[in-house]
């Protein structure tokens, strides 16, 4: 029998859940999407995630990702959720929600990279790999031989002027109408300057632009290889179940 855990994924618009497959990645079963609540308050969102997991009959541990910064399990950011996250004691706050069950609490990027790692485009790379959401901004994640550093945020460093996501976020390429080749040129400034300060093995490209990867990675110019997500939008659903499994409590 498979062993599995149960992700929850809070969005800026929608709140996404499911049984995982912990040996494959697989959802088991329908995922299960409600809308994020607005106002976006954490008392709101908390009964969200609740009504997921009763509709999905599930009585274990949860993970659960925020578009946040988290650390000891407080919210420290918000990021396309409700400024009053910023302080609020998450882990708590879903625990109660979900009766005093185990809960972990991390950020939705941090998911998705050990979600890539362990099971998706990096299953098989050794050091370090470092997957960037390209989407509205830049999220990050960082691991070595599958080690979390936890709630990167490289989406703004500063990159010859500019922070990163203000070059290179798929928002840009939109906001210019740039082509995938011009674009391209931009990431790829960003990834150099990445790869000179963490001579990563290997770069995953994640967002919704990354279903459109054979438009734009062959341009890069940097010299890391750089591969498209496997997971796409499972993959924070995927990571906040293996951070239960691995007591991943950034």
């Amino acid at each position: 029998m498979a062993k599995t855990g149960f992700g929850v994924d809070v969005g800026g618009s929608g709140v996404k859940g499911g049984v995982v497959d912990l040996e494959t990645g697989e959802l088991i079963g329908d995922r299960i999407k409600l809308l994020t609540p607005h106002p976006s308050t954490p008392e709101a969102v908390a009964k969200t995630v609740a009504e997921i997991i009763r509709q999905a009959e599930w009585d274990g541990p949860v993970g659960i990702t925020l578009p946040s910064v988290v650390t000891g399990g407080v919210a420290r950011s918000a990021a396309n959720i409700d400024k009053g996250w910023i302080g609020t004691d998450a882990r708590a706050l879903f625990s109660d929600a979900l009766g005093g069950r185990r809960v972990t609490v991390l950020n939705d990027a941090d998911a998705a990279g050990m979600a890539e790692d362990a099971l998706g485009a990096g299953k098989d790379a050794k050091g370090v790999v470092i997957l960037l959401t390209f989407g509205t901004g830049i999220g990050s994640a960082i691991l070595h031989n599958g080690v979390l550093l936890p709630n990167t945020e490289f989406g703004h460093m500063e990159v010859d002027g500019k922070e990163a996501e203000h070059r290179a976020a798929s928002s840009v390429k939109e906001k210019k109408d740039l082509s995938y080749k011009e674009w391209a040129a931009e990431v790829s400034r960003v990834l150099t300057r990445f790869e000179n300060l963490l001579w990563p093995d290997l770069f995953i490209a994640g967002g919704g632009i990354s279903r459109k990867h054979e438009k734009w990675i062959p341009h890069l110019t940097n010299r890391t290889p750089v591969v498209p997500a496997a997971l796409l939008n499972t993959a924070g659903i995927v990571g906040a179940a293996l951070a239960v499994e691995t007591g991943i409590a950034p």
